[in-house]
């Protein structure tokens, strides 16, 4: 028996036992594509029909309907995006396309995310706009999909997708990305510059991935987008730093001297330390650089300096501790427990060289 709810514009349905729309609750069970609709047993030319004036369903894009009238919410949008996004081409032979992987979304896995603007707004930055103020949803897709920009919805195309993030149900991708790809259409120095400090200040991601994505996408070529990373880096370092005090103190580590130079004695400068113990020559340095043209010569340069202060510091008796902002985040306690193990090996070191230590 045909299960299908009535036709509307007189077409029977061409399957022979379709599943009932009358079931369909939620955004993207509202949302559907050509192909879903299909599986239904509602024809394109029966979805085309009513989708006519006076219908009960409208077209969002190409290939992508909303079952019912009036305008779409937020969510309807998001998953439209993504079904347009995410359809499979034809196959080459016949007119049925190739069935999308089930993601929640009707998107094939691994095709199709939300990036820029809207995936900012998914992730719960303060300074991206509302969803419902969006004129346009970004959506990454892989260089080689043949989709055209159209509609509310705008492609995104990446060389190798990233892994995304499930947030209410819709692939996002990460932050980092997410952000070069929304900067990439602003011209606004202060929103630029909000959006990446926030990113960083709220725990979304570190700096090195964000600078990371900005110049494999070109971007920092843009004054307004260097002067917004110098940001991001001082907000980085000073969300680092704290992260530094707050494990120092919650581990029980003896407290250090904090932000010192070092010097040798009527000599030359050895470098600032970020902490230092000088009763055990014990020093903890953070590792906040972000290679801001990926890889290139300048990097280098910034490398080898530190380099060479860590291997003058350790001939000179001082074990120095390299931590990573992402280490502090992700493992606060291993971390502390490195600390203190170069703490109680000093006993068995010889004695360092006598050093001062300035205010830095």
């Amino acid at each position: 028996m045909n299960n299908s709810p009535t036709s509307f514009g007189g077409e029977t349905p061409s399957p022979l036992s379709p599943r009932p729309l009358s079931h369909l609750a939620g955004a993207h069970r509202r949302v559907l594509s050509a192909a879903q609709l299909r599986e239904h047993g509602v024809s394109a030319a029966r979805a085309a029909a009513r989708c006519a004036p006076g219908g009960p369903w409208q077209q969002l894009l190409p290939g992508v309907f909303l079952l019912r009238q009036g305008p779409p919410t937020s969510e309807e949008r998001l998953h439209g995006a993504l079904l347009y996004a995410g359809r499979r081409p034809v196959a080459a032979r016949g007119n049925v396309p190739a069935q999308p992987a089930d993601t929640g979304t009707g998107a094939p896995r691994d095709t199709a995310m939300i990036t820029g603007l809207a995936a900012l707004t998914l992730h719960g930055l303060p300074a991206a706009p509302s969803l419902t103020t969006l004129d346009q949803i970004d959506v990454l897709v892989p260089r080689t999909r043949r989709l055209r920009s159209t509609g509310c919805v705008r492609i995104v195309r990446a060389h190798a997708l990233p892994g995304a993030e499930q947030i209410t149900g819709l692939p996002v991708a990460p932050v980092a990305r997410a952000l070069a790809d929304a900067v990439a259409g602003l011209t606004d120095p202060a929103v630029v510059r909000q959006l990446l400090t926030e990113a960083v200040r709220y725990g979304h991601c570190e700096p090195s991935p964000v600078v990371r994505e900005l110049s494999q996408a070109r971007l920092l070529s843009r004054p307004h987008v260097v002067d917004a990373v110098d940001s991001l880096l001082a907000a980085g370092r000073a969300l680092a730093e704290g992260r530094l005090y707050e494990m120092v103190r919650t581990y029980g580590l003896p407290e250090p001297v904090w932000n010192v130079d070092l010097r040798l004695p009527a000599g030359p400068h050895l470098g600032g330390l970020d902490a230092y113990w000088p009763d055990h020559a014990v020093a903890v340095e953070l590792d906040t650089r972000a290679p801001r043209h990926g890889g290139t010569p300048q990097d280098d340069v910034v490398w080898s300096e530190c380099a060479r202060k860590r291997e003058h510091l350790e001939r000179l008796g001082i074990t120095v501790v390299h931590l990573t902002p992402r280490k502090l985040r992700d493992s606060p306690e291993l971390q502390a427990t490195v600390v203190r193990t170069a703490l109680l090996a000093a006993a068995d070191r010889e004695p360092p060289a006598w050093v001062v230590v300035l205010p830095r």
